[in-house]
C-alpha cells in the first residue's frame, strides 16, 4: 500500500465534504445530542476530507495512512456491535396456526 501507484481513496473527496457538512448540520446536531447525550464529533471527518485533497494534490503517503487507518477504525467500529435480533434461518414449525389470543375467542 506504501508508495501508491494505483491506490484510491475508499470514498471520494466529496463523500468525506458531504459527511462532514451533516455532522456539522443543526439537524444532525440535535438529533445526535437527543440520542446520545452530546455533540457529535466530527473532527474526523475533517481530517479525513483534509488527508483526502493532501492525496489528490500531492499523492502524500501520510495522507493515504490516515485515510486507510480512519475507514479501518471506522469498520471496526460499526462490527464492534453485534445484532439484536437473532436471524431465522427458517419460519417457526407453527407460523400458520392462529395466535393464542384468537385461540380464546
Amino acid at each position: 500500500m506504501a508508495g501508491g501507484g494505483g491506490w484510491l481513496p475508499p470514498r471520494p473527496c466529496e463523500a468525506y465534504r458531504a459527511e462532514w457538512e451533516l455532522c456539522r448540520s443543526a439537524r444532525h446536531l440535535l438529533h445526535h445530542y437527543y440520542v446520545h447525550g452530546e455533540r457529535p464529533a466530527c473532527e474526523q471527518w475533517r481530517r479525513d476530507l483534509a488527508s483526502c485533497r493532501a492525496w489528490e494534490q500531492r499523492r502524500s503517503n501520510e495522507a493515504q495512512q490516515s485515510l486507510c487507518e480512519s475507514e479501518r477504525a471506522r469498520v471496526q467500529a460499526a462490527q464492534k456491535y453485534p445484532l439484536v435480533w437473532a436471524l431465522r434461518q427458517s419460519p417457526p414449525a407453527d407460523w400458520h396456526l392462529p395466535l393464542p389470543q384468537e385461540k380464546d375467542e
